[in-house]
């Protein structure tokens, strides 16, 4: 007869389990993780257990100084020595730099990459290559970075790439003639949202595309429901206006202290992205909890939009030409 308690005959609870937590983490030991937008949020906090397991935690990060510190905090727990990156998935001459540091780091073997990093609610501004800012950070950025990281993924037994979504997705629109808000009036969040739905849409269409390459790699999204990540402060700060940035700053804080979970909880859905057997490729990984906005991680459904195989195309082909990168797989 199955056992109804969640529980394996060893006496741990079985992963997948509906208090899934990082306990549940096995031996990392011999995995090479890089974590985007790791120096702080859910991205340093899943640097901090997966290095706490004995993978070696790569941290991309833009700032140096919050790098080093970040660097420095998930050394205190690490069983292997991990180590900085530099990235600004803003530029993408920076994105080809950490490439080739990856390959030289790793020996061209990279065996789970998490697109952790992102903006929200920014002010309509440009990259460096000139695209508007939170669809070329969040979706261009992690989109280069993953292509041309595929070959030291394709390296490993059986990689993983997860790419960090939002609930917000649901409500988002890609626009694949007007990605920039250049012909319609620019929104902060409807452009936050619309970079959040290219997150999943990619991913879905990476998986489909991985799979009609016999390729062993996995495509996951996951989402953190809501949860205290602290962009709502990066968000603040990206304003220049003084009272913006204070009725932000207040809403977000208010919000997060009344309803968001912490990091240990928002964390929880990446890792089990990252490392539960369980997982397959276009899985969709969020808290269990109601509205999927706080609780323990589980396999959820992709919006319609999200697994729409001709709006992937569209957004792959679309994706190609921004960055004149090839895809990979092609």
């Amino acid at each position: 007869m199955a056992r109804q308690d969640g529980q394996r005959r060893d006496g741990q609870r079985a992963p997948g389990h509906g208090t899934w937590a990082e306990r549940d983490i096995g031996d990392q030991t011999g995995t090479t993780v890089l974590i985007t937008g790791a120096n702080s949020g859910l991205g340093l906090r899943t640097a901090k257990v997966l290095a706490a397991k004995g993978a070696t935690v790569l941290l991309a990060c833009r700032s140096e100084e919050r790098g080093r510190q970040a660097l420095n905090d998930v050394e205190v727990v690490a069983a292997t020595q991990p180590a900085l990156i530099s990235l600004d998935l803003a530029d993408l001459a920076s994105v080809r730099r950490s490439v080739t540091a990856v390959r030289d780091l790793t020996g061209g073997t990279l065996d789970v990459l998490i697109n952790n990093a992102g903006l929200m609610g920014t002010p309509k501004g440009a990259t460096t290559d000139g695209f508007e800012t939170q669809f070329g950070t969040n979706h261009l950025g992690h989109a280069a970075l993953t292509w041309l990281l595929m070959p030291a993924l394709r390296g490993a037994k059986a990689a993983r790439v997860v790419t960090v979504s939002s609930l917000t997705a649901n409500g988002g629109r890609i626009d694949l003639d007007d990605p920039f808000f250049e012909q319609r009036r620019y929104n902060p969040a409807a452009a936050y949202a619309q970079s959040k739905l290219a997150n999943q849409v990619f991913t879905m269409e990476l998986d489909r595309r991985l799979r009609a390459a016999g390729s062993p790699v996995l495509s996951v999204a996951a989402h953190p429901g809501y949860s205290d990540t602290g962009l709502g402060g990066a968000m603040a700060r990206s304003h220049g206006n003084a009272l913006a940035r204070g009725v932000i700053r207040t809403g977000t804080r208010l919000g997060e202290l009344l309803l968001a979970q912490n990091s240990r909880m928002g964390a929880l859905p990446q890792l089990y992205a990252a490392t539960a057997d369980e997982v397959t490729g276009g899985d969709f990984i969020g808290p269990r909890g109601l509205g999927a906005l706080r609780g323990y991680p589980a396999k959820g459904t992709p919006s319609r939009t999200a697994s729409d195989a001709a709006l992937g195309a569209g957004l792959w082909a679309l994706t190609a030409k921004l960055t004149g990168i090839t895809p990979d797989p092609e």
